[in-house]
């Protein structure tokens, strides 16, 4: 076995998991009406039969005054455990044990969804969810102890193998134990001793509640990772406190607060398995399991952690989001056939913090695992024969699943590799990642049996000489020629030209005009200073990487640029550019007082200000084949996910 230790089993409390992977809990927006839902069945359940050991559920809310989400499961309403039940026994079928976590977000709530007060340890606003809280008197803390409890009992009554409490970066638990919040001065603060006492008394009665033949474990922030707030020394002396108390049986970690979200979810930028350290500093402190997750998406990784002893389990999150098969894949030897999760937060958490389902960039199945989800990929009835021209991800995507469906496959592309324009992004300032979209796929559409044609760019006339049933077009998209007056003028480049290196005369002092809002302007503003360019961003938004913001690439993007000397103007609507050479100039005016200036003298300018279709193909082919379709960019130009989306759908359904 490549895996000896991640597919051992592991006894916590009253249960034994088949191996040490869980599937961490994390938002889906999936629940109807604040109860357990289908979808969310077959999303869990996906993930059980894709092998893990464990599942934890999202976050289910204890109290009427926890509503920090509108879609969450009301875990303290008896009504829950019908669908309870069939969630946990869809689980059970794949030999997979599901625990449920309950929490109550205290200060990270939003009292305009629940219509009720917040409630904290203190009355001081959470600094995303910017609501004054109620101080919660005793008998408050008390009836949250009580509805934490009868919260247990229903998840019990509905079939889960135990139950995990919210202590982590957004919980009321986290907030009376962190001096950062906590202000009391009463029994319940100050002291740690005293910080403790809400906590314990929680954990004590559902602990009471479920008995002591029933799994119980806390989820705890391991370092709040801000001056003034938790750090791990003090949380080693938290845990061992638990740990002493006798009343849980494993300690999950996380990280961080909403003071730093972008280390609770680390993206691209954050290095892979970045909180390792931190799982094995409590480790070393307590005798309970301990759970490590935080960008762990490797089964090699995951391995040397539980080898060299600094973790008991790993937690993966986004890693089984995107291949929910993984822990079957990696038992099996099956390394190259991994989807592995890329970090780039754009489906999951960028969706999640705009209240949308659940998505991932790479996996359109997720959270229509029912339809789209394994096994459900029928055969065509006929054989067609399909041409694809273009090889970026919809392009490759559509390959795939044609055929994966049975059908005579032909992708084309005019570049000497498959990628598209992910090539040119995987170049931007830390986005090499980026281009494992490319390595997960390519060997997939070999394996489907659809036949690679490069270096070749195909003509209407030639695709006609064909004659294909199917003609799928992902052509993409290119940027605007000449977006602003003036544009069409010496030294001036678009972002791609740059990350190509096709930019031959930038010189030293470069403007970039922004209109993009996303990584093509920031991660190519990275890059020129990182060659050692002087850069100033022009954007007409309200700030830099104005898109940036749900990815959580926002604070360190902005950080890293600042720190290399790149410097910003927003509010800008550049209307014209001119001049020569070294001589270039920026002309625009204020969107808010209406004052127009002008900028320069620049080397060059590198211009993020919009694409354009690419679609003279499509055009040159309606009306003369059977079928004809066009997917991505060619449709219009949008972002990675959209491609790989259509691909998918169009693949599936030809």
């Amino acid at each position: 076995m490549m895996f000896p230790y991640l597919f051992s089993p592991l006894k916590l409390g009253a249960v034994e998991v088949k191996n040490r992977i869980s599937f961490q809990p994390h938002l889906t927006n999936l629940a109807i009406g604040n109860l357990p839902s289908e979808r969310q069945m077959y999303y869990w359940g996906e993930r059980a039969k894709g092998g893990a050991g464990l599942i934890i559920t999202e976050e289910m809310s204890v109290h009427p005054t926890d509503m920090a989400y509108e879609k969450l499961i009301d875990v303290y309403h008896s009504e829950v455990i019908p669908g309870f039940k069939k969630i946990t026994d869809y689980v059970h079928q794949f030999d997979s044990k599901i625990f449920a976590q309950l929490n109550h977000n205290g200060q990270q709530c939003d009292g305009s969804i629940s219509r009720l007060p917040v409630w904290a340890p203190s009355p001081m606003p959470d600094v995303l969810f910017r609501e004054t809280p109620k101080e919660m008197e005793p008998e408050d803390i008390e009836e949250v102890a009580r509805y934490f409890a009868k919260s247990a009992i229903y998840a019990r009554e509905g079939g889960f193998d135990g139950i995990e409490l919210q202590f982590g970066h957004s919980s009321l638990a986290r907030q009376f134990l962190s001096p950062l919040t906590n202000f009391r001065s009463d029994e319940y603060g100050g002291s740690l001793e005293n910080r403790l006492r809400a906590p314990l008394k929680f954990i004590a009665a559902v602990r009471k509640a479920v008995g002591n033949d029933f799994t119980l474990g806390v989820r705890m922030c391991a370092d709040e990772m801000i001056p003034g707030g938790l750090d791990l020394i003090q949380v080693q002396e938290i845990c061992s406190h638990f740990e002493a108390s006798g009343l849980i049986d494993f300690m999950d970690l996380s990280i961080a607060t909403f003071y730093n979200l972008y280390l609770v979810e680390g993206s691209m930028h954050t290095p892979l398995g970045y909180t390792i350290p931190l799982a094995s500093g409590i480790r070393e402190k307590i005798k309970l399991p301990v759970f490590c997750t935080g960008r762990i998406n490797d089964p090699v990784m995951a391995e040397k952690v539980l080898a060299s002893g600094q973790a008991d389990m790993i937690g993966m999150c986004r890693g089984l989001i995107c291949d929910p098969f993984l822990p079957k894949k990696a038992f099996e030897g099956r390394m190259d056939d991994i989807r592995y999760c890329i970090a780039c937060n754009q489906g999951c958490i960028g969706r999640i913090g705009m209240n949308k389902l659940l998505g991932c960039v790479q996996n359109p199945a997720v959270g229509r695992e029912k339809e789209w989800g394994e096994g459900t990929l029928e055969k065509a009835p006929l054989r067609k024969k399909v041409t694809i021209v273009g090889g970026g991800p919809g392009g490759m995507w559509a390959a795939k699943m044609a055929a994966r469906r049975g059908h005579d496959v032909s992708l084309y592309d005019k570049n000497e590799a498959l990628g598209g324009q992910v090539l040119t992004a995987m170049k931007g300032a830390g986005r090499d990642e980026f281009g494992v979209i490319i390595r997960n796929e390519k060997s997939q559409i070999d394996k489907a049996g659809a036949k690679v044609n490069l270096g070749i760019e195909l003509t209407p006339e030639q695709i006609l000489t064909q004659k294909p049933d199917v003609v799928i077009v992902a052509t993409g998209s290119e940027p605007k020629a000449h977006p602003v007056g003036g544009a069409d003028g010496p030294s001036i480049y678009n972002v791609l030209q740059v990350l190509n290196g096709e930019a031959d005369n930038l010189g030293q002092n470069i403007c970039l005009i922004d209109y993009d809002g996303h990584q093509r302007a920031t991660s190519t503003a990275e890059f020129l200073a990182n060659l050692g360019k002087t850069v100033h961003i022009i954007t007409s938004s309200l700030f830099i990487g104005a898109e940036l913001g749900p990815t959580q690439d926002l604070y360190l993007s902005r950080q890293r640029l600042l720190q290399k000397g790149v410097t910003f103007t927003p509010d800008i609507a550049v209307m014209e550019v001119a001049g020569e050479a070294g001589a270039k100039t920026v002309k625009g005016f204020n969107v808010y007082s209406n004052v127009w200036n002008e900028w320069g003298p620049y080397d060059s300018l590198v211009l993020a200000m919009g694409q354009k279709v690419n679609d003279a193909l499509y055009m040159g082919l309606k009306g003369k084949v059977p079928e004809l379709y066009r997917i991505g960019d060619s449709v219009s130009p949008r972002k990675v996910d959209m491609a790989i989306w259509e691909g998918h759908k169009i693949g599936r359904e030809i």
